[in-house]
């Protein structure tokens, strides 16, 4: 973990600096952190999931960090990201939670809108798609609740930045929001799976005490 707050502090001054090798650098470091972090969990099918969408979250930042118009590549990695989370996700809970889908939908349907609106062209349908992807990864993460919820919002909330910088009207803050929103949000989805996992030793611990009583 100070690895990782090295890296953002990192990755801010190379943004500030317009030092565009050490933000290539410096911005997978968070999320390799973090999947390194989580192998000292048990293993469970939750935690296996979480780590490979942090997997394609590095492979993601590597995409969108390198100097060239590699964003359609990144969207994919990003989409891959977001469905193995869904998987991990389903496997906690398969409730409908109503209240969370019709959130969820209204979230995805008003930012696909909202970029749709000024013109995405040959782009409109992997946005479509990957729009799709995080309503549902949403709507099952506010189904888990906790910390799976929390870093699903502001994952949601970064992707919705960096549409609206990218498609809608660019501003100065944008790639400091985005950066933070996304780094906090990966934070609390690693640490759902962590925390979801010391809960099941737990549990397990506490039942065999009780067995043996």
């Amino acid at each position: 973990m100070i690895l990782a707050l090295a890296a953002v502090a990192l990755y801010i001054y190379a943004l500030a600096s317009d030092n565009t090798p050490v933000a290539l650098l410096a911005k997978p470091v968070p999320a390799l952190a973090l999947v390194a972090w989580l192998r000292r969990a048990p293993v469970t099918p939750y935690r296996k999931w979480i780590s490979i969408g942090l997997g394609f979250s590095v492979l993601g930042d590597i995409l969108l960090a390198i100097p060239a118009d590699l964003f359609v590549f990144g969207l994919a990695a990003f989409l891959c990201a977001h469905l193995a989370y869904l998987r991990g996700y389903c496997g906690i809970t398969l409730r409908p939670a109503l209240p969370a889908l019709i959130l969820s939908a209204i979230t995805g349907i008003a930012l696909l809108g909202v970029l749709a609106s000024h013109g995405l062209g040959p782009l409109l349908i992997p946005v479509a798609l990957y729009a799709l992807a995080i309503s549902a990864m949403l709507w099952r993460a506010l189904a888990c609740g906790g910390l799976a919820a929390i870093g699903a919002g502001l994952f949601v909330l970064s992707d919705s930045l960096i549409g609206i910088d990218r498609f809608v009207s660019p501003f100065a803050a944008a790639p400091y929001l985005i950066i933070l929103t996304y780094w906090l949000g990966q934070w609390a989805i690693a640490s759902s799976a962590n925390q979801r996992s010391t809960d099941k030793v737990l549990t397990q611990s506490g039942a065999r005490h009780v067995e043996s009583c």
